[in-house]
């Protein structure tokens, strides 16, 4: 059963705390930012008991770029945006039957950071696990840095809450299986 429809989510990185960011996943249902307010533009619905996550990498200011900067973007300064804030968050929903969205806000604060990943809510491991899964699969070039296959497993097998389906259990034995086949493909070529 839908409890919101055309759910839209934008979030807006500050140029004084992060210096690049990267969508994962979502990418076929990216809207333009002139969408995000037009309640005629269809989006996705939610339905009763469901969770949406977007999972962003972010660069912080003063890390090394993955990509060359562009030539007419300047970047902030920190001091320039002094609030701290990494993003500004917003969420734009329609009540089902309705065709009038509403809008929730609210800033992204250091305090809402993990400091590491070991630290971050079971939900979140759990969905930076999944994520990893499918950027393993599809052999994701920005993978390159070392997320592999056993992190990709320790990582699940840590956030897996208690699931009455059995659904997370069947995720990390799915993990180890298309690990097993990545490494005998692997040796076949």
């Amino acid at each position: 059963m839908p409890v919101a429809d055309d759910v839209k989510i934008q979030v807006e990185f500050n140029p004084g705390t992060v210096k690049e960011y990267r969508l994962i996943g979502y990418e076929t249902r990216m809207l333009a930012r002139e969408d995000f307010d037009n309640d005629r533009v269809d989006a996705g619905e939610v339905g009763a008991g469901a969770t949406v996550t977007a999972l962003y990498e972010i660069a912080p200011v003063g890390a090394r770029r993955s990509v060359d900067p562009l030539r007419y973007q300047q970047e902030a300064p920190a001091a320039s945006l002094g609030s701290g804030e990494l993003a500004f968050l917003k969420v734009r929903y329609k009540r089902p039957g309705e065709a009038q969205s509403q809008l929730l806000s609210r800033p992204i604060a250091p305090k809402d950071q993990a400091p590491t990943l070991a630290a971050a809510p079971a939900a979140t491991r759990w969905a930076v696990a999944v994520a990893g899964f499918g950027q393993l699969l599809r052999k994701d070039p920005w993978l390159e840095r070392g997320f592999s296959w056993p992190q990709v497993a320790d990582l699940a097998r840590g956030a897996a809450t208690p699931d009455h389906l059995g659904l997370r259990s069947e995720f990390i034995e799915l993990v180890a299986d298309a690990s097993q086949a990545t490494a005998l493909n692997e040796r076949r070529r």
